[in-house]
């Protein structure tokens, strides 16, 4: 099974997650959520927006745009892969969101599984990526990405295919709180 950055970040959330839409097969219909869907069609808009344009500011030697990578258990679509005047390559991601003085994991995680893909797929380390924030007028931020961060989603790339694989019914999150807004909560036995 080829794995998504959605794969782990939901995994990452709580493992239940994970046994729930992919032994089950019990959909989380995302589809539903405006921003979501709003956020696919700007990621489509400003790929074609920004074709031409080179982020000099940050270093940039060459840009790939709209890039998908794969190895043998993730895959996903970088909106850009950077190579830096340093030789190394950063992701570069689109959100659809105001930058709120605050990095969600979920983009940290989402760009250490670019990371991952990228060092695969390049042969280039990555030591940080970037956010494009479309809604506070296209505000960029760096953001570092550790070894620990690319170890963090490759043993949540393990856990992901052992529960799969093994039909095995993981513990839940011991974040009560994230029970609350998740899909599953009806269905899941904590």
């Amino acid at each position: 099974m080829s794995l998504t950055p959605s794969h782990i970040i939901e995994y990452l959330f709580c493992p239940r997650f994970t046994y729930f839409e992919y032994v089950l097969g019990i959909p989380q219909y995302e589809e539903r959520y405006f921003k979501v869907m709003k956020g696919r069609n700007m990621h489509e808009i400003k790929l074609v927006r920004n074709k031409d344009y080179l982020r000099k500011r940050i270093g940039v030697k060459e840009k790939y745009l709209d890039q998908y990578l794969t190895n043998d258990s993730l895959r996903g679509v970088v909106d850009e892969v950077l190579l830096l005047e340093d030789g190394t390559m950063a992701p570069l991601d689109y959100k659809f969101a105001k930058y709120e003085e605050k990095l969600f994991k979920t983009y940290k995680t989402q760009l250490s599984c670019y990371a991952v893909l990228i060092e695969d797929n390049f042969n280039k380390k990555v030591n940080k990526g970037y956010l494009v924030y479309i809604r506070s007028k296209n505000k960029l931020l760096e953001v570092e990405i550790r070894e620990s961060d690319k170890t963090e989603v490759k043993k949540a790339m393990e856990g992901i295919l052992k529960i799969i694989h093994q039909n095995f019914y993981p513990k839940a999150t011991k974040y009560k709180a994230k029970c609350i807004t998740c899909t599953y909560r009806n269905i899941c036995t904590r």
